[in-house]
């Protein structure tokens, strides 16, 4: 069974993660999206909110689960038995910082690869990091995000 990783912060997940996810979903048996819980970053959206969204999103996928995890990436791989680990890459910049990642990653367990896919190009500038900056100030941040987000931030504010 080809298990792969898809590891990320999802804070929140959007309309690129989900691009890179459903192409994904054709490579792979399973797809676990993995939540990495980095205690260096405090999220905007709380883990629970998260993992409900992206359940909403995939609920009638069953090759798609979701997982928390803290620690390294390449130990929870080994953990679930992931072989792959799926990364979007936009920008050039992505490519070398997610390269030096994959590298190591290969030194320490040579056997689980990494994959790369570019998100389509309507999606390729999607940051939550962006996404995240507009809904603070109150923009509209509708075409960046799956419904069931939308859904659960709207619900938020109340």
């Amino acid at each position: 069974m080809r298990i792969c990783l898809f590891p990320g912060t999802f804070d929140p997940i959007t309309l690129g993660h989900t691009d890179i996810l459903d192409r994904g979903i054709e490579l792979f048996d399973k797809i676990v999206i993995g939540i990495g819980l980095n205690s260096s970053k405090a999220p905007m959206f709380n883990l629970e909110d998260r993992i409900a969204w992206i359940k909403e999103i995939y609920k009638n996928e069953p090759k798609v689960d979701v997982a928390a995890y803290s620690g390294l990436t390449i130990d929870f791989c080994k953990q679930i038995g992931a072989r792959y680990i799926l990364r979007g890459i936009r920008y050039v910049s992505d490519f070398e910082y997610e390269k030096a990642i994959a590298d190591a990653n290969r030194a320490i367990a040579p056997e689980i690869e990494t994959i790369f896919l570019t998100p389509v190009p309507k999606y390729s500038a999607i940051a939550s990091t962006l996404v995240r900056d507009i809904y603070r100030y109150g923009g509209d941040v509708s075409s960046f995000l799956p419904a069931a987000v939308l859904e659960g931030i709207k619900n938020l504010k109340k």
